[in-house]
């Protein structure tokens, strides 16, 4: 099973210091579903880990995220794209929890589910938290210059990233990375 993760706010839609609360609020980046969709149609299966601590915080309930979600889909659908599965940390930061990035769990539960170890799938997300998750479960971590990425723009990434972090101006370069890999080792 080929199996991409990808982190949801910043990566894949618009990101926001007061949270994503919204359907309305949840706005695709440029491109981005058109590189889900573009790795759906290679055979890749695509699952979001994400932290959603506006949960915890009481920004919005579960019924708010799954319509966050529906919209989502829906708009994958609208492009030839899905995600197959959302999983997500609920809980605020100060909740001590292993499921909250950078801690692996969301990672582990998705090993279980689909029963793989994780060793090398790609993991793509705008910050070091999504990387170091990423690395502690054994994905392959891919940051992008999207959401608090965009800040290393232009700059060499800080000590705090794992050295083998891949850079990718957003998404759909990533999907062009990956794709052409594909190519390069069939």
């Amino acid at each position: 099973m080929k199996l991409v993760i990808l982190d949801r706010d910043g990566t894949i839609n618009e990101d926001s210091a007061d949270y994503v609360k919204t359907p309305e609020e949840w706005t695709p980046l440029p491109g981005a579903l058109e590189a889900i969709a573009r790795l759906n149609h290679a055979g890749w299966h695509v699952v979001i880990a994400s932290n959603q601590s506006g949960l915890g915080r009481g920004l919005f309930d579960v019924s708010t995220l799954n319509a966050m979600h529906a919209k989502m889909h829906s708009m994958l659908a609208a492009v030839g794209g899905r995600v197959d599965a959302v999983f997500y940390c609920p809980h605020a930061p100060d909740a001590g929890c292993r499921c909250r990035k950078p801690e692996p769990g969301l990672f582990e539960q998705i090993g279980e589910r689909y029963g793989l170890d994780l060793h090398d799938v790609p993991l793509v997300g705008d910050s070091a938290r999504d990387v170091l998750a990423a690395v502690t479960a054994g994905c392959e971590p891919h940051l992008v210059l999207t959401g608090k990425g965009a800040a290393y723009r232009g700059r060499s990434l800080p000590d705090t990233f794992p050295k083998e972090t891949r850079v990718h101006a957003d998404l759909a370069a990533f999907a062009d990375f990956l794709l052409a890999r594909e190519t390069e080792t069939a």
